[in-house]
């Protein structure tokens, strides 16, 4: 094994090596964090082009079922980490015989079934919006008759869907047979429509131990089914902050979790806080750490996966961190000449709609610091 071999409560070493499985802008901005924090970098993904392997030490550019590349891959690496939620399991079981994967093959698989990831929250105890299993046009026309769906709901595929894909809004009188076969057959769930008054995340770190760090939640705004801004504070109560926190980690003890997670939460107008989704990743959402915060949610995770304690999540400012979508990218030089705000970009060749290029986050003043 590459660099030095450490029991699982011991912190790895200046020197030693952090695999990443995937190579997108969550990765590239841990390989950021684990060289800031003296650790080389191996990237693992399939495009030789990967904004990841701009930055990290080494890359692997080789499919997720190259058993003799996974298996050359994990023998150089101290600990594994995943950089998105659908790096197959099977990819994740194989590298876990041979080293250390944090977070655990569980939690990979939970997020990856919309269907299963609503069940183990609601085993916890926690709310989520209702939701029904749909397997085929006579179950869909089933669970849109259900009470739940009375106001309106979204067929989702249970698995693969992000960014707005995969996802469907139905209403009383809407072509089913049409909905249905846009699905091309997934598995899939009917979520009822909430009517929230605020979204809401929490991204939250869960050390070796157990030790427990989360970030203020952050306020979002989507639009087409991508996130456009999160911004800190949220414009919600003590109360709900608290609550918010109590609810990831809840969620993240019962998977033993290891690591930095986005939970994505609906506020209800009664004050009832409901969990939309989790992801077991450092998140878009919590990009704003890195320019409002002395610890990132990036650091944070590469602290959890090599041991190191966790730093304090407290920020310095209020802020808003936005996007940049497609063209959104093209304002970077008008972005730039704003002394408040720090421009984050991906390092992607192609400018496509709807594609994440990078971000910026505007920051103002926190009149209190507590």
């Amino acid at each position: 094994m590459a660099g030095v071999v450490v029991n699982t409560l011991t912190a790895l070493h200046p020197g030693a090596t952090i695999g990443i499985l995937g190579g997108g802008q969550l990765g590239r901005m841990l390989a950021i964090a684990a060289a800031r924090l003296g650790y080389r970098t191996i990237i693992y993904d399939p495009d030789a082009n990967c904004p990841a392997a701009q930055l990290a030490n080494e890359h692997i550019a080789a499919t997720w079922d190259d058993g003799s590349a996974l298996d050359a891959f994990a023998a150089r690496c101290d600990v594994v980490t995943y950089e998105f939620e659908n790096v197959p399991v099977a990819t994740a079981e194989r590298i876990a015989a041979l080293v250390p994967v944090r977070p655990g093959v569980k939690a990979l698989a939970i997020a990856q079934d919309r269907l299963g990831e609503k069940n183990f929250i609601r085993d916890r105890g926690i709310a989520t919006a209702p939701f029904l299993p749909v397997d085929d046009e006579a179950s869909l026309d089933a669970a849109l008759a259900d009470p739940m769906a009375s106001g309106g709901a979204i067929l989702k595929t249970r698995r693969l869907g992000y960014d707005g894909k995969g996802q469907i809004r139905l209403k009383p009188g809407d072509d089913i047979s049409a909905a249905w076969a846009q699905m091309a057959g997934a598995a899939c769930i009917l979520e009822g429509f909430v009517d929230f008054e605020h979204e809401i995340s929490v991204v939250a770190t869960r050390g070796l131990a157990g030790e427990f760090r989360a970030f203020d939640p952050a306020h979002n705004v989507h639009r087409d089914g991508i996130l456009r801004t999160s911004t800190v504070p949220a414009p919600v109560s003590d109360a709900i902050v608290s609550e918010a926190g109590r609810i990831a980690r809840a969620i993240m003890d019962g998977l033993d979790y290891c690591g930095t997670m986005g939970v994505e939460c609906f506020v209800l107008r009664n004050g009832d806080v409901l969990v939309n989704e989790i992801a077991p990743r450092v998140h878009n959402s919590g990009h704003w750490t890195e320019a409002a915060c002395l610890i990132s949610q990036f650091e944070q995770h590469i602290r959890a996966v090599a041991g190191l304690p966790l730093g304090d999540p407290v920020r310095h400012s209020n802020c808003v961190m936005e996007n940049l979508i497609g063209e959104d990218v093209d304002k970077v030089p008008a972005l730039l000449e704003d002394g408040d705000c720090l421009v984050h970009l991906y390092g992607k060749a192609e400018t496509r709609p709807g594609r994440k290029m990078g971000h910026v986050t505007r920051l103002s003043p926190r009149a209190e610091i507590g």
